[in-house]
């Protein structure tokens, strides 16, 4: 069934061969998931994907640190550059300046690079801290589509609930926000704050093993298919079991078509 459709992954993180392993184990803990080893790797992405019928990776790592921030663009820009199938999303770290966050995004987008993924958890920000409106202000200067991929949700912590990015959402109208796991891992309860915000777009990863396929359902028809993006969050899950997940959800062969890879095409201009 999957070979009816076009499939694009719109959330998978990689990491340089040499840190691996030890990245997928520390999201593993962080989590306190078992992850599959070995992952993480620009080999075992497209291997596991292309075996489930995908073909085409948004891509993207993590800076915890701001003098990460270049080497992982970097490394990003090298597998896009390597890999036509792959879309390049960029980090950023929110200790950097306004200026330097300024100056990065303008070398990612020269580079081609399609949007930016953050992780507020693992960065130790909230999303809407100050140092966090930096990147917002940088963004609402630019004239062209360049969306935030933000991990959203989680019971333990702070700093990625809902309301802080509906908030934001508010704040910055013309940027566009992309709130992951249905809109709030493990706070799917919360996503209601959404409601009205044409700039918030969602994806389907690391939530259907957790939430029923009626309530999957009723997120997406609650803001709309269009505004849907398939993704698996590799290495946290692989391509196959995420997408029988997916194909569980009762939806029409137009939604199902949209949210695999019509959807994402259209925002990022693909």
């Amino acid at each position: 069934m999957k070979n009816k459709y076009e499939i694009i992954n719109a959330h998978a993180h990689i990491y340089p061969s040499k840190i691996a392993e030890k990245a997928t184990e520390a999201i593993g803990d962080f989590y306190d998931i078992k992850m599959e080893m070995p992952a993480g790797t620009t080999d075992r992405l497209i291997d596991i994907g292309s075996k489930a019928g995908v073909s085409r990776y948004v891509v993207h790592s993590c800076a915890t640190k701001p003098h990460q921030v270049r080497a992982i663009n970097n490394f990003i820009k090298e597998e896009i550059d390597a890999h036509p199938e792959f879309i390049g999303f960029m980090t950023l770290h929110q200790d950097l300046s306004e200026e330097e966050i300024e100056n990065e995004v303008a070398w990612c987008i020269e580079n081609g690079f399609k949007g930016i993924k953050l992780h507020p958890d693992f960065q130790r920000f909230y999303i809407d801290g100050d140092d966090a409106k930096k990147i917002y202000r940088v963004l609402s200067k630019l004239n062209k589509t360049f969306p935030i991929l933000f991990h959203i949700g989680d019971d333990r912590y702070e700093y990625s609930k809902p309301y802080r990015l509906a908030k934001m959402a508010k704040e910055f109208p013309s940027v566009t926000f992309i709130a992951a796991h249905f809109g709030g891992y493990r706070c799917w309860d919360d996503v209601d704050v959404y409601k009205g915000l044409d700039n918030v777009y969602f994806d389907t990863c690391s939530s259907l093993m957790f939430i029923t396929t009626e309530r999957a359902k009723q997120i997406i028809d609650e803001f709309g298919y269009e505004r849907f993006f398939f993704g698996d969050d590799f290495p946290m899950w692989d391509a196959k079991g995420e997408l029988d997940r997916f194909f569980s959800i009762p939806l029409t062969e137009n939604e199902r078509k949209a949210i695999l890879s019509e959807n994402i095409k259209k925002l990022l201009n693909l």
